[in-house]
């Protein structure tokens, strides 16, 4: 049983009895004609049948709240809340008519029809949403009509409610409806409420044959261009971890521009007129109706719990609404990632049904018949072309010869797949959908069958789009039967930050990288792999270990371990020799190491270096796990790569790359130091030769390696500048577009503490710090760079920001302000968003890694102030600190810090690592604190 099936039974299973209906129109009218005779026209009257309606409608909507109840269905919320605005508007006109403004005679009650549009329109209403009206009136309207109509919309807006409104004759609807396609597609759904039933029959009348009838094809294609435009706007992508319901990708917006296109085109009046219609079939149309029952319930418990019209399934309200839903945790998955898994699999669902009828749509209505003749002799020299007799080429989409492709040869089913790659075609719709159909055709023989592993190693790694045909594969449900693995993690996400798009969007997005990396499209981006890319010996382990590096994602346990050994039993069913197979499973087993040793590690400590060596061993494995880190990284999200994370994996690469072709000796190592020297004179011409000496004995050995020539050239000008001026305190800006970071370079005299009152003051400023380098100069000055994240594109708003934080630099070191009070004036108690999150903290101390430090790592939920926080505490324990090197991981903040006492010595003693993981767990809360401890012993 799926997971959408299980928790369909779920839900079937409990008690679905309706709501009872909170008022009835016959005793609202007996109340209300109460009131008047007890009140008459005073003013009293009108305040208390306001009062009596809003009573009416919190009624009503507690009563389709209540269908939201476990068994109950958010299409029957949504229907409630349309009848009931019907009946309150209906009450609302009584009312008018009756007592604020009679009509001369009984007919005049008659004059205007009033009627639903829009969302409304179709009988379904979320709590939030607007109140979309049409009042029609005749060509010629009265005074009378004109104040009805504003009593009515007085009334609305004194009851707090959103009212979208339009006063219109027939020919006005008409006359806008061709000008305006907005207008068109509220008219379309426009629904009778009351009064003059012939004046809006009518209208629906000649609508339909004026407008409707004569502008099908440009209502189609309209229609798919906005949803294009929308879905871009949303994310581009169904598979975004904080979805849009409504307008999103896969959301309820696609499923009615599905129902107005097959309106318009084939003139239906409900959803379950799309089988008769031939657009769907029985089943398809009970998908249909699932998926916007499950879409429809999400959105009515978001408008309910947030109390307005949230449409954003944002990580706070996934919590929630994953909890109102009686989600579970099972297996590896935690209650709401099984409910987002849910969803997902509804709008992969919604997609299925929107891609297949608006294809077919679009081919009926939108492709003029010049077109299709002009390109028939090609299309037909195509088919011959075609490599099997069982496909074809239609309308420039890949099909089908015959209907039983695939039952006589199940292969078919990803040679579908390679044809469209190879001959860089769309998949015709009729073919999608037989594939669908046939999905039970994907059993192990097909797994395991030769032919069609090959073809399909062949769509991974080919050289035209293997993402895009991988992602046809995917949403037609054939990727996942054909690599039940991969199908594990399909629609899945995590319960986090950091990762933007589900575990399988991921994967997919990480091959598409790699594509284009290889493709030579992103040379600027990534210079070093586009160039070391065309020397790897075997790109299909390469892509193959790409494909599958978080297939074991959800699972108890560790996923690089649990993914290496998949991809050991799956490579030999994909024709891999057992080199390239050992490959696979190495990369998937350290997929993570390289990005965790760039950005938590000392680059310039030789250990680092070492220790990264050893566990790579051959530059093949270095080249191959920098490309997949590179595209690991960028597949994450938007924003998640940048210059910075780039710049630390190559330099992690060159210099990992001369220890594995050769090493280096202390005289190398000593001569590196000369060559340094060497360079930096180059670039001082006009210092003095005994001035250029004495400035050289000013720096250690490791400042010589780790800070390339640029930087130590503005260094050397910076500190000449600070004994000419006599000065012990100076700092400098700069920007880094590539990077993506901003670079603050203090100079000040040294102290445990100096770190701490940077990092405060940065956090004072708003400022992002992801990564420092520490020196500390021979006379007793320490030269910090600090990296911040940018805030602005354009380098000279980001200058007059990063001046902002170095003038607090330099006054919190002055002792100017009071750091504790600033930070505690700025935080804020932690917004819905980031209480959606809790992060056990750890502490780590390890005296393996640095032959000179100890290096301290802590991770835990981040927050403003963290860092001047740990390195507070770290000063008090009179700790030096040597580097740090501060990681964000969306919610997940992991600050490594390299320490020695006072006297440069590690920290050996265990009770004093005690105290310093004690005093650090401090920081992020007693319970979490008292947990580490014992963990730890």
């Amino acid at each position: 049983m799926t997971l959408v099936e299980e928790r369909l039974s779920e839900l079937e299973s409990g008690d679905a009895t309706p709501a009872p209906r909170p008022f009835t129109r016959a005793a609202l009218d007996a109340e209300i004609a109460e009131l008047h005779a007890r009140h008459g026209a005073s003013e009293e009257f009108r305040p208390l049948v306001i009062e009596r309606f809003r009573r009416a409608l919190d009624d009503g909507r507690a009563a389709a709240r209540a269908e939201l109840e476990p068994g109950g269905r958010g299409c029957a919320c949504s229907q409630a809340l349309s009848n009931l605005q019907d009946n309150l508007i209906a009450a609302i006109r009584d009312y008018v008519v009756t007592y604020v403004h009679p009509p001369a005679s009984p007919a005049d009650r008659e004059q205007m029809a009033i009627a639903a549009v829009g969302g409304y329109g179709r009988g379904t209403l979320a709590p939030g949403s607007d109140i979309d009206l049409l009042f029609l009136v005749p060509a010629k309207q009265t005074q009378w009509v004109e104040r009805v109509v504003e009593s009515i919309l007085y009334v609305l807006w004194d009851l707090k409610q959103k009212v979208g409104h339009s006063t219109r004759s027939i020919a006005e609807c008409l006359r806008q409806a061709r000008a305006d396609m907005t207008i068109r597609t509220a008219l379309l759904e426009a629904r009778y409420i009351l009064g003059n039933n012939a004046l809006f029959e009518e209208m629906r009348k000649r609508f339909e044959q004026q407008i409707v009838r004569t502008t099908a094809r440009e209502f189609v294609a309209t229609k798919l261009a906005e949803r294009e435009i929308r879905v871009r706007r949303a994310g581009n992508s169904r598979y975004l971890v904080e979805p849009n319901v409504k307008e999103g990708k896969g959301g309820l917006r696609d499923l009615n521009t599905l129902f107005w296109i097959a309106k318009y085109v084939y003139r239906v009046r409900e959803a379950s007129d799309l089988v008769d219609a031939g657009l769907f079939t029985p089943s398809e149309y009970a998908l249909f109706v699932r998926c916007e029952d499950f879409l429809w319930r999400v959105r009515c418990h978001m408008h309910f719990v947030t109390g307005r019209a949230e449409e954003r399934l944002s990580f706070d309200l996934q919590r929630t609404i994953s909890a109102r839903l009686g989600y579970k945790s099972r297996g590896g998955l935690s209650a709401v990632e099984r409910f987002m898994k849910h969803y997902f699999l509804v709008a992969k669902d919604v997609g299925d049904l929107t891609a297949i009828v608006c294809a077919a749509l679009e081919e009926r209505e939108a492709k003029p018949r010049a077109y299709l003749d002009r390109f028939v002799q090609r299309f037909r020299r195509r088919r011959k072309a075609l490599p099997s007799a069982d496909f074809a080429i239609e309308t420039d989409r890949v099909t089908v010869a015959r209907s039983d492709v695939f039952e006589k040869d199940p292969v078919n089913l990803i040679r579908l797949f390679w044809i469209a790659d190879q001959y860089i075609l769309p998949i015709h719709p009729d073919a999608a959908r037989l594939v669908t159909r046939s999905l039970r055709r994907i059993d192990n023989s097909l797994r395991n069958h030769p032919e069609a592993n090959r073809l399909f190693i062949e769509i991974l790694t080919s050289r035209n789009a293997p993402e895009t045909v991988l992602r046809r594969m995917n949403e037609a449900g054939v990727l996942g039967r054909f690599v039940p693995d991969f199908g594990q993690i399909v629609a899945m996400m995590q319960f986090n930050m950091y990762h933007h798009y589900t575990v399988d969007e991921h994967l997919l997005r990480a091959v598409g990288i790699l594509a284009n990396i290889e493709a030579h499209r992103l040379v600027e981006d990534h210079p070093l792999t586009s160039e070391i890319l065309p020397s790897i010996g075997n790109r299909t382990s390469l892509y193959v270990a790409l494909f599958l590096h978080d297939v074991a994602k959800g699972r108890r346990q560790d996923h690089s371990s649990a993914g290496a050994e998949v991809a050991r039993r799956l490579c030999p069913r994909f024709g891999l020799s057992e080199a390239e197979t050992e490959t696979v499973v190495w990369l998937i087993q350290n997929h993570l190491v390289m990005s965790d040793t760039a950005q938590r590690r000392d680059l310039g400590d030789p250990t680092t270096i070492e220790n990264f060596a050893n566990r790579v061993q051959t530059l093949e494995r270095l080249k191959m796990l920098l490309i997949l880190t590179v595209c690991d990284i960028r597949a994450v999200g938007p924003g998640v790569w940048n210059g910075w994370k780039g710049e630390l994996l190559r330099t992690l690469y060159w210099e990992t790359e001369v220890v594995l072709a050769g090493g280096h000796s202390a005289l190398d190592r000593k001569r590196r130091v000369e060559k340094a020297q060497q360079d930096l004179r180059a670039g001082l011409p006009a210092w003095s030769d005994p001035d250029f000496e004495a400035y050289a004995q000013r720096h250690y050995p490791a400042y010589w390696l780790k800070v390339d020539l640029p930087h130590k050239v503005k260094h050397a000008k910076l500190l000449h500048l600070t004994e000419v001026e006599m000065r012990s305190l100076a700092t400098e800006v700069g920007t880094d577009a590539f990077l993506g970071v901003t670079e603050l370079t203090v100079v000040a005299p040294d102290h445990p503490r100096l770190l701490s009152i940077i990092a405060g003051a940065c956090a004072s400023a708003g400022a992002n710090i992801v990564d420092a380098q520490i020196f500390t100069t021979t006379d007793g000055l320490a030269l910090d760079t600090i990296f911040v994240s940018r805030a602005f594109d354009e380098d000279h708003d980001e200058l007059r920001r990063a001046k902002r934080v170095a003038q607090a630099i330099e006054k919190a070191l002055r002792g100017e302000i009071r750091l504790r009070d600033v930070i505690a004036a700025k935080r804020v108690a932690p917004g819905a968003r980031d209480a959606a999150f809790t992060i056990a903290p750890e502490v780590n101390i390890d005296n393996t890694l640095s032959n000179r430090y100890t290096v301290v790592e802590v991770s835990g939920l981040d927050r403003l102030g963290l860092l001047y926080d740990l390195t507070t505490v770290l000063s008090a324990l009179n700790l030096n600190i040597g580097s740090a090197h501060i990681v964000t991981f969306g919610e997940k903040a992991v600050d490594v810090f390299y320490v020695t006492d006072l006297t440069g010595a590690k920290i050996i003693n265990a009770a004093r690592q005690g105290a310093i993981r004690r005093h650090l767990l401090e920081i992020f809360g007693a319970e979490s604190e008292r947990k580490q401890i014992r963990a730890s012993g």
